[in-house]
């Protein structure tokens, strides 16, 4: 049974799309590249789409809307400090007039929503008002996340309810990953999911184009939350500074655990470990590509050994491999893969290993050779485009 209902006769019936989302590009982030993507893959279906969205930032703002085949629509928000939609009352200013966006805008055969689950919680009650289907995206499990930086008992309670809500109300559920499809069978058994993978713009993200030139360094871009606990990078880094002292680490992009990363950093001499704050994706990607090697982690016991990082993805794919620390479904993809290319290692979340690791990396920088194996190699397997048709596919209730 197909999630949406056919609006014209034909083989492929044209169907009326909105994709709700608090982020979308041109602001960075992994949403906004696997968004835009399925809005992409929707129009080449021939649907008609609509993304109802936020006002990036003045800074952010460009004409690119025009240039898209589909609509989007953007309403002000509230940001919080570093200028992200992150926080409860950030994520009402975008959730109460999504209500009345979805309640009393056109009619629409379809919603999409992404995460948080607030946007599930309000897209469900304005849909149901509206006698309309709609999908939810789990690209995440927020409650799990917020029971892994420590929210208290109650928050993580109604966090949990309003996601079990929001997943239980939808025609389908897309995941990007097993790991995700089984954290929400448990929270929503009744759920109708559909595991369509993930992956990242290699249309930005590639091994050719300019490269940042910083001398030697790590780099770790996007989010850093508590639960990926990248700290242990900072506390690797001090001993691999005796043997490569030259050697450097760059956070890029933001996140919560921002603060507490660069306290510990104070601790090391001054240049060791840069932040830089979220640039556009091209600019991300020269920073990536310049990088001797990309560091990802996910912090052990912290409910999410399912997640599998984006910024894994998007390192590979500028040919940069990959020290990753810790638990989640990562270990094994590198060592399935590490015959194929230069993907990089795994090794435990304790700062011995991977100050180890680091200094491996330092010590025996990829070769453009294996650059241009491994951005080759990515291309050909973890490009969004796949996974968007994916979802189309599924959501139109043909098989995958």
């Amino acid at each position: 049974m197909s999630c949406a209902p056919a609006r014209d006769p034909g083989n492929r019936s044209s169907v009326r799309v909105a994709i709700a989302s608090r982020i979308f590009e041109p602001e960075p982030s992994a949403a906004s590249f696997r968004l835009a993507a399925l809005a992409n893959a929707f129009s080449e279906a021939g649907h008609e789409v609509s993304v109802l969205t936020v006002r990036p930032v003045r800074s952010q703002r460009d004409d690119s809307d025009r240039n898209r085949r589909y609509r989007v629509r953007r309403f002000p928000v509230l940001r919080d400090r570093t200028g992200y939609v992150r926080g409860y009352l950030q994520y009402m200013s975008f959730d109460v007039p999504l209500f009345f966006r979805v309640l009393f805008g056109p009619k629409r055969d379809l919603v999409v929503v992404e995460p948080p689950p607030t946007t599930g919680f309000f897209v469900r009650l304005a849909t149901a008002l509206r006698r309309t289907p709609y999908a939810y995206y789990a690209a995440d499990v927020w409650s799990d996340a917020a029971a892994s930086t420590g929210a208290g008992g109650a928050v993580v309670t109604v966090v949990r309810s309003m996601e079990r809500f929001a997943l239980s109300g939808a025609r389908g559920v897309l995941s990007v990953n097993a790991g995700v499809s089984e954290r929400v069978r448990e929270l929503a058994p009744g759920s109708r999911i559909h595991t369509v993978g993930n992956g990242i713009d290699t249309k930005v993200f590639t091994v050719d184009g300019p490269r940042h030139q910083g001398g030697a360094y790590a780099i770790y871009s996007g989010t850093a939350s508590e639960w990926q606990g990248a700290g242990v990078f900072i506390d690797a880094l001090e001993r691999v500074l005796d043997e490569h002292p030259g050697a450097k680490l760059v956070f890029l992009g933001q996140g919560s655990d921002w603060p507490e990363l660069q306290a510990r950093a104070a601790r090391l001499p001054a240049g060791a470990v840069e932040f830089v704050p979220t640039v556009p994706p091209a600019t991300a990607a020269e920073w990536i590509r310049g990088a001797v090697v990309s560091l990802a982690s996910i912090r052990p016991d912290s409910g999410y050994d399912f997640a599998f990082p984006t910024k894994v993805y998007a390192s590979l794919a500028c040919g940069t491999p990959v020290v990753y620390a810790g638990a989640g479904a990562v270990p094994e993809f590198l060592r399935t893969h590490q015959k194929d290319a230069r993907v990089g290692e795994s090794v435990g979340y304790e700062v011995d290993t991977v100050a180890k690791a680091l200094s491996r990396a330092f010590a025996n920088p990829p070769s453009r050779t294996e650059r241009e194996r491994l951005g080759v190699w990515v291309a050909e397997r973890v490009g969004l485009d796949a996974a968007a048709r994916n979802a189309v596919r599924a959501l139109e209730g043909h098989p995958q």
